[in-house]
């Protein structure tokens, strides 16, 4: 047990570069949230979540950015192959002070016509880089929102919301057509100039 905490003691510290940064604050009022958000501004970061009192603020890494972009350019890309009338509203902040919920998603869409101002997307992107923080998808339940992409350790999962939370399940309700394995290879290759290339070729094949 020594001999391993010794090794771990004299691994090198993370590049703070590769990990998302995260700070968890406890017993955080609804009105002190506000009051960040309301300082942050029109600035994308830190990206700030809260849950009953709990909150984290999280600055991305470059590796984080480019999965979300990567992800939501292909995602975006899909739509415009199949015709399917899509929105896009980035790291939207989702709150409501009598749920105790607040969240911004590293992406979330709206499928088909957008008619009005929207109250929820119909689904939320996460790219999970580095482990740690809140639950976002107890987050997203106690919202309502319909469906959670998350994008984590080279896989892309669909949780789509039921009476008793999230399930996992094979297929977007909102994409169906849309094959998960498709997007994971795209999303392994080399740029995202390439990705795109590759997932246009896989529509045209």
């Amino acid at each position: 047990m020594a001999a391993t905490a010794d090794r771990l003691a004299s691994l090198p510290p993370p590049d703070p570069h590769r990990v998302d940064q995260r700070i968890l604050l406890s017993g955080v009022g609804w009105s002190d949230y506000q009051r960040l958000l309301d300082l942050r501004g029109e600035r994308g970061s830190p990206r700030l979540t809260y849950l009953d009192g709990e909150l984290e603020l999280m600055s991305p890494s470059v590796e984080h950015e480019g999965l979300k972009t990567r992800l939501g350019r292909l995602i975006e890309c899909y739509a415009d192959l199949r015709g399917i009338a899509i929105e896009g509203f980035g790291s939207w902040t989702l709150r409501c002070e009598q749920l105790q919920r607040g969240a911004e998603a590293d992406e979330c869409y709206l499928v088909g016509p957008l008619t009005g101002t929207p109250a929820l997307p119909d689904f939320a992107v996460e790219v999970i880089w580095t482990r740690g923080g809140l639950d976002k998808l107890d987050v997203y339940r106690g919202l309502g929102v319909p469906e959670v992409w998350i994008w984590q350790d080279g896989r892309l999962r669909f949780y789509a919301l039921g009476g008793d939370g999230y399930r996992v399940a094979a297929r977007s309700r909102f994409l169906p057509t849309l094959d998960p394995r498709l997007i994971q290879d795209c999303m392994s290759a080399p740029s995202q100039t390439e990705a795109l290339a590759l997932l246009r070729a896989h529509r045209t094949a």
